[in-house]
């Protein structure tokens, strides 16, 4: 999390004494993912690549939702189908996929979602608690949700989302 400290000059005696009064508020930064229409943030500080995977080798007796594995710059990354993780179907039109590449532990993972979308600087109070209407399996991997511009934005949990319990 980002702390912005603003300092702003109050002229006005009877409230500051003419003193500069300093406010701290905190900031997150999310990358943004689609996921069948749906907008997902990922806190950026997790985010280590994003990538178009060339080649997913199938992982023999893997669960699911995951893909497969890919080399990284010499790494060897697990590859997951977030739509599998989360009881969605796969598109109707398969077209390149793009990996968002987060780091847990000491092991690289790679979430394979439809598209990227933006970086957003958010304020935590824009975070807010997880609907009650929510899915179950989005519940458990949801920090929040923040409104944006016609859009609600599922803040992911990626310790959660990569709990394989």
């Amino acid at each position: 999390m980002n702390q912005v400290a603003t300092v702003s000059q109050d002229r006005d005696p009877a409230t500051r004494g003419g003193r500069a009064v300093a406010t701290v508020s905190e900031d997150q930064v999310f990358v943004t993912i689609y996921v069948h229409g749906q907008l997902f943030g990922i806190p950026v500080e997790r985010v280590q690549d994003i990538l178009i995977p060339e080649k997913v080798a199938r992982i023999p007796l893997a669960p699911t939702e995951i893909a497969g594995a890919i080399n990284l710059r010499g790494r060897i990354v697990t590859v997951i189908e977030v739509r599998k993780r989360l009881g969605l179907p796969k598109p109707k039109d398969q077209k390149k996929v793009m990996c968002v590449t987060v780091e847990q532990g000491n092991e690289l993972y790679s979430l394979m979602v439809d598209s990227v979308g933006n970086v957003h600087s958010l304020s935590m109070d824009a975070i807010e608690p997880n609907p009650s209407t929510l899915d179950s399996r989005w519940r458990s991997v949801s920090q929040g949700v923040v409104r944006l511009d016609g859009e609600l934005m599922v803040v992911m949990d990626v310790d959660a989302f990569l709990s394989f319990e």
